[in-house]
């Protein structure tokens, strides 16, 4: 389920928008953060072929499927 368009919240907070149009807010510390620190959070993009979310120039990146199966059982609030 590739990633459409995201939000950074704060610290590792993101809301998330897949394309099939479910919108997630999570916290992605448990995730990354062992590969991307705080300070390279705003590096972040979409790959625009893979549809993955990417960090420091691609040298980071969380798979789609499992930025989505991640994303869908840890939200902390669901955005309509």
């Amino acid at each position: 389920m590739k990633l459409k368009k995201f939000e950074y919240l704060e610290g590792y907070r993101f809301k998330l928008e897949f394309v099939n149009g479910e919108i997630k807010a999570v916290d992605l510390t448990d995730l990354i953060a062992k590969h991307v620190g705080v300070e390279d959070l705003p590096s972040a993009c979409i790959d625009p072929e893979w549809g993955c979310l990417q960090f420091k120039n691609g040298n980071a990146d969380i798979e789609p499927k499992t930025l989505y199966r991640f994303a869908t059982s840890n939200s902390f609030e669901k955005a309509a």
